[in-house]
């Protein structure tokens, strides 16, 4: 194998029998190359690192068995990645039944694994034998190496098929599996693989299997300079601490108010390892797994840790004050709670196809019946700690009822100004949401320009008068005295937090524009921090825009350019022929363009240019927003400092 791994002997390697005759045939791979997205979601960007996960998933797989502790990304120039590690080896004799070796037969047939036996296998996080052979029927190219038993193997492919046989090419004293592969351009149009997507989900693989070492090399824009090579990025996650650590990570910035708590425990085959901290913001950020997948909509294992912690902390406060004064919901104990809850299950039922939600009911008593009896120990024991977590609780609670009183005031207001919309949007006059957008504008001035130059049929404008609220510096019942995020809500439709309904989203496009200006930018930053905060999903199922103001007006005669950078101003200056004849006006703010100009650049749909705000780390935005428009100024300052020198433009 070209590229080497570090040889770890792995704990616990109490070798069974892991060979030809424990790979399971169910199907063969014919119904791939039709219909990829059956298989890894989509064609599209995810898709394409999907192809990722499912061999690092069997990496991974080969760690939770006790075989594997090192494992190795790397982002190839010509667009291919290699996926080593020193687990035991894919098994290279022949089949028994099918009279080939076993490597092909996981390389080629669908449902084809060591996945089944629960022999090779207790947990498995992979796609049950799917995943390696989807890689390799999706690939142009794939290269796998074997080093098993004192040799080293190699084989090639192209699109599913093996076009080499299974050859020795030496021998060894090392094991584990390499993969190659370079996605085929027939299936995917975007091949580049995104460095931040991948380092985020290692990280956080590497967290959740304490003391793994996972490697992510990117050799993609590596060059010579003075001998000495330079570009070329790499990061080593492993933390001894596991998921601890994560907790610890994920709140980086925040204002911890006491240690974290964490406990693992085993019952009913079930392992339930889980951390947790109380900090002194008001955001929720709760993480839960199974068997390393994220569940990001959570299941019976979330729903057992968050009843229980409700449950114990209600406990508290009935023993502390011989009667129940207020009893807490499951809103009140999640603010300013962050929790990973990570379980390992043998036979786990995911709803949906992407395996986002968790089904197995018995795995809510389990999780629910550790978590109460290790917190209440824990608790009982600090005193001082509980105090902290139920006053903040029952503040939360205090701010709920608030809240709620404040949202039927804004309620009955609505009704009476008609249709519960607020009076200074100009809504449109088609009804299907699908087919509709609104314009957040940055004050009257654009709101007006913005009202005059918009189609009618389909474009709502929504004008801002000042800075909205920092949402996260703020509980619920203050955000729902703000006049203009009231006015948000409103027009939106979808209502916020717990009551967020996307059915009733209004438009199909939520569009921020503001100007080109520091001003502008923070009001963007406000507007995406109340969106990010407390209507989530309009950002992750990607309805949430921003508009691209130009900034520059340049004219030559009747020729007129709209430009939207310094590096396309220069361009087009140097077009024209130097400065010679030119008029170029610099646009502080919308306010500056009239209705006409507006909808030529920022609003017409057959020319505007809009950024999509989509999330692919929730935790790098999370820590970016408390950054940003948190308590803590140290952290800011130093944000600042770094990225200060890469601001090309700034109007003061």
């Amino acid at each position: 194998m070209t590229d080497e791994i570090e040889q770890k002997p792995a704990e616990n390697q109490t070798e069974k029998e892991y060979g030809a005759a424990q790979i399971t045939v169910l199907e063969g791979l014919e119904a791939v190359r039709k219909r990829p997205g059956m298989y890894i979601g989509d064609t599209g960007i995810r898709g394409l690192h999907h192809l990722v996960w499912e061999i690092v998933d069997n990496s991974i797989d080969e760690a939770l068995a006790g075989h594997c502790n090192a494992i190795k990304v790397v982002l190839h120039p010509d667009g291919s990645v290699t996926v080593i590690d020193n687990g035991r080896g894919i098994p290279t004799d022949i089949h028994p039944k099918l009279g080939i070796p076993a490597v092909e037969v996981a390389l080629t047939k669908l449902h084809a694994g060591g996945k089944f036996d629960k022999d090779s296998y207790k947990v498995s996080g992979g796609l049950h034998g799917v995943g390696l052979s989807v890689v390799n029927a999706l690939s142009i190219d794939l290269v796998v190496g074997v080093k098993r038993q004192g040799k080293i193997y190699y084989q090639k492919y192209s699109q599913g098929k093996p076009i080499t046989p299974l050859e020795v090419k030496g021998d060894t004293k090392e094991r584990g599996t390499l993969i190659r592969f370079l996605p085929d351009p027939e299936i995917f149009k975007e091949r580049e693989f995104h460095y931040d997507v991948l380092a985020q989900r290692l990280r956080e693989l590497a967290f959740l299997n304490k003391g793994i070492e996972i490697t992510l090399v990117d050799e993609r824009a590596v060059e010579k300079k003075d001998d000495v090579l330079v570009g070329r990025k790499e990061d080593v996650f492993k933390y001894e601490g596991g998921i601890k650590e994560f907790v610890e990570f994920v709140d980086k910035n925040k204002v911890p108010l006491h240690e974290v708590i964490s406990f693992e425990k085993t019952r009913e085959d079930v392992v339930v390892d889980v951390a947790l901290r109380y900090n002194s913001g008001y955001q929720e950020n709760v993480f839960s797994f199974v068997n390393n997948i994220n569940t990001i909509e959570g299941g019976t294992h979330l729903s057992g840790f968050k009843t229980s912690l409700t449950r114990v902390l209600n406990n508290f406060i009935k023993n502390q004050n011989g009667k129940e004064d207020m009893k807490l919901s499951g809103e009140d104990v999640k603010e300013g709670l962050t929790a990973v809850i990570s379980v390992k299950v043998q036979e786990p039922l995911f709803e949906g196809q992407t395996k986002t939600k968790l089904g197995n009911s018995e795995v809510f008593g389990v999780v629910s019946s550790i978590v109460h009896e290790e917190l209440t120990t824990y608790l009982e024991q600090r005193p001082q700690v509980v105090k902290m977590i139920v006053g903040k609780a029952l503040d939360a609670a205090r701010a709920r009822e608030a809240a709620r009183k404040a949202r039927d005031l804004t309620r009955r207001k609505g009704a009476l100004e008609g249709a519960g919309l607020p009076g200074k949007l100009a809504d449109c006059s088609n009804r299907d949401p699908k087919l509709c957008e609104v314009y957040i504008v940055e004050g009257d001035s654009a709101g007006g320009s913005a009202k005059q130059g918009r189609n009618r049929e389909f474009q709502a404008i929504l004008p801002l008068r000042g800075k909205v609220l920092n949402v996260e510096k703020a509980r619920l019942h203050k955000i729902m005295e703000n006049k203009e995020i009231i006015s948000m809500i409103m027009a939106i439709g979808t209502s916020v937090g717990e009551e967020f309904n996307m059915a009733k989203l209004r438009y199909d496009k939520v569009i921020i524009m503001t100007d080109a200006d520091v001003d502008g930018s923070h009001i963007m930053t406000l507007l995406l921090t109340f969106f990010y905060r407390y209507m989530k999903p309009l950002i992750e199922q990607g309805h949430v825009y921003v508009a691209m103001p130009p900034l520059y007006r340049v004219q030559k005669g009747k020729q007129v350019h709209y430009v939207y950078s310094d590096t396309e101003k220069e361009k087009i200056v140097q077009d024209f022929g130097g400065m010679d004849g030119l008029t170029i006006q610099r646009y502080k703010g919308l306010g500056e363009m009239n209705a006409r100009q507006l909808w030529e650049t920022t609003m017409d749909p057959t020319v505007r240019a809009l950024k999509q705000v989509n999330v692919e780390d929730a935790v790098a935005a999370d820590q970016m927003f408390t950054i940003l428009m948190g308590d803590e100024v140290e952290p800011r300052r130093a944000f600042i400092e770094k990225y200060a020198k890469e601001v090309v433009n700034l109007d003061v």
